[in-house]
């Protein structure tokens, strides 16, 4: 994997940014692999979805690309709000690759892979609607917060200017890859209790440190009246899944 940026042909684009999507595409294309298949490339799609910049010849598993110049923020920038939310709750969502690159030496230094099961509609933030003097007045984007994602689910592919090892990534995916398998309707509570389970900082946590995160679920899904109840759903769900294992007596470890 070689992490410059390719720069022939920018000159003719006076935009910074447009100069940017071009070479962080092209690079991608040339770059990168599937991580749900042994393919070694993602081609460009049509240009028929916005929401799609690549699939993979040989499984189509669509991606999305997002670059930036700067590190990768808490929050990052998407597209239309109830358009973002709609395809969640249709399972249409694409694998998400957030790249940050040195503008100054031309050169990715991170980029993480979020994949595409792993959204849930809380990790959506809605943001102020466009002003009235704008050319699409009244449009309401999205960010999608990262700290609502489980750390299991932001896979590094580089980090720090060194790219992992594509097997290390494929086995990163595959293991959370039984979260697919959740009706996206279900998903998002399996979703937001394992990322609030991560957030204890603990490999090993017992079922009275689960219901202690009760607060904190409860302010994501605040028609759910009987969160407790949920919470004890769901850590059978992620030990059905693979992701936690029950050590009988009320503890749990992360698999």
């Amino acid at each position: 994997m070689h992490l410059g940026l390719p720069t022939a042909g920018l000159d003719e684009y006076k935009s910074l940014s447009q100069r940017a999507r071009i070479a962080t595409e092209a690079w991608a294309e040339s770059n990168l692999y599937c991580v749900s298949c042994t393919s070694q490339r993602i081609r460009s799609a049509p240009q028929n979805n916005p929401v799609v910049d690549f699939l993979c010849p040989n499984c189509r598993a669509p991606y999305q690309l997002k670059s930036r110049s700067g590190p990768i923020a808490a929050r990052i920038v998407d597209a239309g709000y109830d358009q973002m939310c709609r395809a969640i709750r249709e399972d249409r969502t694409p694998n998400l690759l957030v790249m940050h690159y040195d503008l100054a030496a031309w050169r990715v230094l991170n980029l993480i892979l979020i994949p595409r099961f792993a959204f849930s509609e809380t990790a959506v933030e809605k943001r102020k609607p466009l002003s009235a003097g704008a050319r699409r007045a009244g449009w309401i984007g999205c960010n999608i917060l990262l700290s609502r994602i489980p750390d299991e689910a932001r896979l590094h592919v580089i980090e720090n200017g060194r790219p992992a090892p594509p097997s290390a990534v494929r086995k990163g995916y595959k293991r959370i890859k039984p979260l697919a398998a959740i009706e996206p309707q279900r998903r998002g509570w399996t979703l937001d209790t394992f990322a609030a389970i991560r957030s204890l900082g603990k490999e090993s946590f017992t079922l009275d440190e689960a219901y202690s995160l009760e607060p904190r679920l409860a302010e994501l899904h605040p028609g759910n009246k009987h969160v407790r109840d949920k919470i004890r759903q769901q850590l059978q769900v992620l030990r059905d899944a693979g992701l936690i294992i029950f050590r009988g007596k009320g503890t749990y470890h992360l698999r």
